[in-house]
């Protein structure tokens, strides 16, 4: 194998010569074996540094800092890069010290040594173009690494987003179909009144879409960015009109209505927006895995539970119960919900640790809340497409149930009074009887009255007494 030498503040550094990382990425890739997953497994991430970087050149060229050829070769390279080359030679570990200097650099050494390339030398000729002084001009990583995380989180939840709304779509397609399907609702797991299958669902499609409002609204936090803060906000290093410069270009290159934080002191060491938007993911997982909850109860038994659905089979459910059959996916997503409320206290306590005037944190609030997301959109999109497209009403069992129910007697309450409606409910608890019987036994309707009663579309909405 090829090598070339490459040397650092620590000293000389053997490079393997097909790679397009530098002595820096070698460093950080020896130092830092802790999760195993690699900055390569997060193309989004990658993609959103090559953006900075193309934007920072062109800034700076723009401002006569940086030569047209360096320019040029370093938007070539960047390009290709957010195209999907090169991404195998991100191989930082996703966890790692320095507040993301080594994720930085291991993009400053690709885009350069690509860039070389471009230029017509080889690999390691920093004299001609270098990772610092040209790739990495006007910029620390306490600005690129931010602008590039949140560049990326920005587009990260638009992917929830638009997996979020396959998932209410199939709710609300499956309350369309149920809205003729009556059966008992229950509060405390205990009868309550009658309602539709398709009231129920519809419920679930309207707590999607309040969630997916509140992810819109926590996305517009990552829009501003700290690039030009260098350092710790001061701008040292960079032109006068860098951060102006540089925050147009970055609008060119994302196609995204990124802007300049007005205090760059203060957002180069502010997480709050992760800390928002963690919350966020927390309240939409909180929420679906409830929802997975209701779908397991409701489709409990099939011979001993609730069974007014069906879930779709989609493997066997025991390797010692023969015919047993697990609702596997509402399972899955259970999971991934406590995963991402674990996560949220990390993203909390991370942001919690800042000091004075950066927080080093952010490489694994970058991780864990890329990791919800994409867990997230995963999950959402297996519970629409293995789950709730597939799901049947069992229509007889859930009228049945209605009408068996002591719950049936609060819709006779308003015409039988309530301590009437108290002591058909004790006779029928207590003899097994159906309250329909004991209110015609006892008189207190005729079965006219009683049976217009206790018509499915006069029990599920208000209804002025006659």
């Amino acid at each position: 194998m090829k090598t070339r030498m490459e040397h650092d503040l620590i000293g000389d550094k053997e490079i393997p010569n097909e790679v397009y990382y530098g002595v820096q990425t070698a460093r950080a890739q020896e130092n830092f074996h802790i999760t195993g997953v690699l900055l390569s497994q997060f193309p989004t991430f990658i993609e959103s540094l090559a953006k900075v970087k193309k934007a920072t050149a062109l800034a700076n060229y723009n401002l006569g800092t940086l030569e047209e050829n360096k320019k040029n070769a370093i938007c070539s390279a960047c390009d290709e890069i957010i195209a999907g080359s090169l991404h195998d030679q991100f191989v930082v570990d996703m966890i790692q010290g320095g507040a993301g200097t080594s994720i930085n650099m291991n993009a400053n050494e690709v885009i350069a040594n690509r860039a070389l390339e471009i230029l017509g030398h080889e690999k390691g000729e920093y004299q001609y173009l270098h990772p610092n002084n040209d790739v990495n001009k006007s910029q620390s990583t306490n600005d690129s690494y931010p602008t590039a995380f949140r560049i990326a989180l920005f587009e990260k939840i638009y992917e929830l987003i638009d997996s979020m709304n396959i998932l209410r779509k199939a709710f609300s397609n499956k309350a369309d179909e149920f809205k003729d399907v009556v059966k008992m609702g229950r509060t405390q797991l205990q009868d309550a009144v009658p309602m539709t299958l398709g009231q129920e669902f519809h419920s679930f499609a309207t707590m999607i879409e309040e969630d997916i409002q509140r992810l819109v609204d926590a996305q517009q936090l990552v829009r501003e960015m700290n690039l030009g803060a260098t350092a710790i906000g001061t701008g040292i290093n960079s032109h006068p009109a860098y951060a102006h410069e540089v925050e147009l270009r970055l609008q060119e290159v994302t196609g995204r209505p990124f802007v300049t934080a007005k205090d760059l002191v203060e957002a180069t060491q502010d997480t709050g927006a992760y800390v928002q938007i963690s919350g966020v993911l927390k309240r939409v997982a909180t929420k679906i895995s409830k929802i997975c909850n209701d779908l397991r109860l409701l489709s409990s038994g099939p011979r001993t539970g609730f069974n007014e659905i069906n879930l779709p089979a989609m493997q066997p459910g025991s390797s010692i119960m023969p015919g047993k059959v697990n609702p596997v996916i509402p399972e899955v997503v259970n999971q991934v919900a406590f995963q991402v409320i674990g996560t949220d206290v990390t993203i909390t306590m991370a942001s919690e640790g800042g000091q004075l005037q950066l927080n080093v944190f952010e490489p694994v609030i970058a991780y864990n809340l890329f990791n919800s997301i994409n867990m997230m959109k995963n999950a959402f999109e297996t519970l629409a497409e293995k789950c709730v497209v597939g799901i049947t009403a069992n229509e007889e069992r859930c009228k049945d149930l209605v009408l068996h129910s002591i719950g049936l007697v609060t819709a006779l309450n308003p015409y039988i009074g309530y301590e009437n409606s108290t002591n058909v409910a004790k006779e029928a608890l207590d003899s097994g009887r159906s309250v329909y019987d004991i209110v015609l036994e006892k008189k207190l309707l005729t079965k006219e009255e009683l049976d217009d009663i206790i018509k499915p579309e006069n029990m599920i909405k208000p209804r002025e007494r006659k």
